[in-house]
């Protein structure tokens, strides 16, 4: 499929939902501009979404149906998921029957798969892996609002004279969205205020840092309720646990208040820093009741806002991807039921219900669960306790995966794997963050046999005999169902309503334009005050230090399709973990060494980072690395099973952990063309870089190079006093196929420009490889900031020197910050630093 014209599409990542230009120019080849008509982004991208094309191609892709380890046809395949379904419902009955779905599925594979199992399997046993990071907002929203509506709009931002962000570090997670406030800042003086216990990029361009303790959020949002009611600036009557401690300086809070009485035009914008967490709904409800007792909801610039994780896990919200609801935002009364199952045109519905994540994969460990079918996510990395997990799917008599990526984690326990297309070749909708739905729209051919998620459920619903319910020829005729379904939820006094789309044409849906359901402001009624009550963490000497986890910029959840970047793996090359000097020097560790992560539920290695952004007394560590991309590092081993009450999401943001350091007797680094996933070793992480790999690694005892190398034409030099052994293999043509860097008591060197011969490089003679650089040295332009234009952090300092005093006048002379502006924190960081420099040198 090669075209010249634009292809609209949405971006693949995460909730923003922004607008893409895509123009294939090639087998498998794509360039990739914002939408400058989109209103989610008006052509703005973050760096995941501007190298798109770079994670298109076919390397990793699961391209036929296989059983066991052997291919083979969808008939055969799918007569075998149909066969083992259809005898676990008779033999045990439905609730044997499980699905776990995601928030990369369009929301037709959502919708198709939910009518399946609630409506005719019988089962409310189908979760998704929203369940991790947005049911908390959910089930606050529900509270509130007596249904799942997110109040505000991006526009919101645009017109706020005060942004709260509560557990989101935006500028890394929600780039775009931080593009936007750092310009309502630039355009009306906004001011903004990071509440979280991490100084993160975000927090350091904030007017106001509120290092709030893991779990604190509640009793702040009590204490600023009760501050403003104290000062008769809300009428309500405080419930016990209002007067409560803020948990943060007086003198922090007092500006806090502040701010918050001056600035009644106030958005507070909330994420996974706030929903990950035991208290997760009564976090979102603390927020909500703020806004509800002082007016600030439902005009422009002000209410409490619930951002996304995933691009369509908005999307599986409305079709009732979550286990505790039916589709359209419909729940299990007797009324609603009823309405669903004549919809429906069936007899079978589930009558309650379902597990949510946590307990579905107890079910699963504990036999309950005999069938489980996996579509889109990563649950034996994503989920916490991450190794009962993976040893539930590992016991698990029947488990079908329906993946692009042949080899993840959870598809190499599965007994049947389906090949689904990936993004640029699905078609159909997603929505938003602010309740925008968009086209996702195919740029490919499906490869090999790769079917639409949707595709795939229809045909075991027409095995299982219920093929009249399920014979959709197109994802149009998938989404014109469940818009003309909304028209349930109007009936039962909710707000969620699409059916103006129900009988839109097939030419219709392919020019689709984004579309808001709501509006801008939907609530129809004021917002419910729920009290609720401040938690605190139980003390634990074995596990005296609380461990945070979450993303990086440039990464996205298992790195499945970023982690094939060489572009996006720049950033961060390996898991990091962050702590604090003083903690640090308590446990032992060093600043690039090694160091254990202990919970009471599993243990990790990670590289040390200590850094003064960390608060004492806890750790942070990134939740991307999986089997496939280290031999340590995987950060979901930690987290215990503890879920918040009212929705079972996750406490992944507050876990009691120890640390310990880790010695290794050698370190080293290979470059390679191909991969590899070396065995027996202490710790190896891996990273792409342009023409191959990047691996780190170090261990105990001998080094096997034979193991690590690929064959071919060696040259070797030892360096016996520095314990160094370095050795390059070149293939048949000459071109370096590999170069292995060993020591014991030396320094390793630079990665860099070792890497880039494996691309071809400058050509550089075998002499210039063993000694690890070029005879003539290429200027150094230290770690990248910058991935977009690859602007290193000494050309940053250099302009700074030369008198770029603002991100604006470093971009003006580097281009860095130019493009996606996910690095725009970073460059303010440099050029603070520098500032401070020079004032101390005066």
């Amino acid at each position: 499929m090669k075209s010249q014209a634009p292809v609209h599409t949405t971006c693949a990542y995460c909730g923003v939902g922004c607008g893409i230009r895509a123009i294939v120019t090639g087998d498998r080849q794509v360039t990739i501009a914002g939408d400058e008509d989109h209103p989610a982004n008006f052509g703005r991208l973050c760096s995941k979404g501007t190298h798109l094309g770079e994670t298109v191609g076919l390397e990793g892709r699961l391209l036929h149906p296989m059983i066991g380890d052997r291919q083979a046809d969808w008939d055969e395949a799918l007569d075998l998921v149909t066969g083992r379904m259809r005898e676990c419902i008779e033999r045990y009955g439905p609730d044997s029957v499980a699905f776990y779905v995601s928030g990369q599925l369009l929301t037709e594979d959502y919708y198709a798969a939910n009518k399946l199992l609630k409506g005719f399997v019988g089962t409310a046993n189908i979760d998704t892996n929203s369940r991790l990071c947005m049911a908390s907002a959910v089930a606050a929203h529900n509270r509130a609002f007596g249904e799942d509506i997110v109040p505000c709009s991006y526009e919101d931002l645009d017109e706020a004279d005060l942004i709260l962000l509560v557990g989101s570090n935006t500028a890394w997670c929600h780039p775009v969205i931080w593009q936007r406030i750092e310009a309502a800042r630039e355009a009306r003086g906004s001011k903004i205020v990071v509440i979280d216990p991490r100084r993160t990029e975000t927090a350091e361009q904030a007017d106001l840092h509120v290092a709030v303790a893991p779990d604190g959020d509640v009793a702040l949002f009590n204490a600023l309720l009760h501050a403003l009611h104290a000062r008769g600036l809300v009428d309500l009557v405080p419930w016990d646990g209002l007067d409560c401690d803020p948990g943060v300086p007086a003198d922090v809070f007092a500006e806090l208040r502040d701010l918050v009485i001056a600035h009644p035009r106030m958005v507070t914008l909330f994420s996974m820093g706030a929903n990950q967490s035991v208290a997760g709904t009564d976090k979102g409800n603390a927020i909500i009741n703020l806004h509800a007792a002082t007016g600030r909801y439902n005009q422009p610039g002000a209410g409490p806002f619930s951002m996304t994780g995933q691009p369509n896990a908005m999307g599986g919200r409305e079709v009732g991807g979550l286990a505790n609801t039916l589709a359209c935002h419909l729940g299990f009364s007797e009324a609603e039921r009823a309405h669903v199952a004549a919809f429906w045109k069936t007899d079978r519905l589930c009558a309650a219900p379902g597990l949510k994540a946590v307990d579905l994969f107890r079910a699963v460990h504990d036999g309950r669960v005999k069938f489980l079918w996996v579509m889109a996510t990563n649950p034996a990395v994503s989920m916490p306790d991450a190794g009962f997990v993976r040893e539930a799917l590992a016991r698990c008599e029947t488990l079908v995966v329906s993946d692009v990526i042949a080899d993840t984690d959870t598809a190499q326990l599965a007994d049947v794997r389906l090949p689904a297309l990936a993004w640029g070749e699905k078609d159909g909708t997603v929505t938003n963050s602010e309740r925008r739905i968009s086209r996702q729209r195919a740029l490919f051919r499906a490869p090999g046999q790769a079917r639409a998620d949707w595709a795939i459920v229809a045909d075991v619903a027409r095995r299982l005999g219920y093929g009249d319910a399920f014979a959709w020829e197109s994802s149009a005729a998938v989404f014109r169902e469940y818009a003309a379904m909304t028209a349930l939820t109007r009936r039962h006094g909710k707000v969620f309503d699409l059916t103006a789309l129900s009988a839109m044409r097939d030419e219709d849906y392919e020019a689709m334009t984004p579309i808001q359901w709501g509006g801008r402001h939907p609530l129809v009624a004021p917002p419910r005050l729920v009290p609720v009550q401040p938690t605190a963490s139980a003390a634990d000497s074995n596990f005296p230090l609380r461990l945070n986890t979450g993303r990086y910029r440039d990464q996205w959840h298992t790195m499945t399709r970023t982690g094939l970047s060489h572009t996006l793996a720049q950033h961060r090359r390996e898991p990091l973990l962050e702590i604090h000097p003083d903690d640090a020097r308590t446990a032992g560790l060093v600043d690039g060494g090694l160091g254990r992560v202990v919970s009471a539920h599993g243990a990790a290695i990670f590289r040390v980072n200590v850094t003064n952004a960390q608060a004492r007394s806890t750790a942070f560590v990134p939740m991307h690395w999986t089997d496939a991309m280290a031999g340590e590092g995987r950060a979901n081993l930690l987290p215990g099973p503890l879920v918040d009450p009212v929705s079972g999401q996750p406490a992944f943001k507050n876990s009691a952990v120890r640390i310990e350091p880790v010695i290794p007797e050698w370190r080293a680094f290979l470059v390679s063309v191909g991969s590899r996933a070396p065995s027996g070793l202490l710790w190896w992480s891996r990273s792409r870089v342009k023409g191959g790999w990047l691996h780190e690694m170090a261990g105990i005892g001998a080094v096997d190079c034979d193991a690590l190398l690929p064959s071919g034409h060696r040259l070797e030099v030892t360096d016996a006093v520095r314990g160094t052994r370095r050795i390059v293999v070149t293939g048949a043509n000459g071109a370096v196929a590999a170069a292995l860097f060993v020591t014991r008591s030396g320094q390793l060197p630079p990665r860099d420009w070792i890497s880039g011969q494996l691309d071809g490089g400058d050509g550089a003679v075998a002499i210039e490889l063993l000694a690890g650089r070029p005879a003539t040295p290429a200027p150094d332009r230290g770690p990248v900031v910058c991935i977009c234009h690859g602007v290193g952090t000494n050309a940053i300092l250099a302009a700074i020197g030369a008198g770029a005093g603002s991100v604006g006048a470093v971009g003006n002379v580097t281009c860095a910050g130019t493009n996606c502006g996910s690095c725009r924190p970073a460059i303010s960081r440099l050029i603070a630093e520098a500032m401070i420099m020079k004032e101390a040198a005066e």
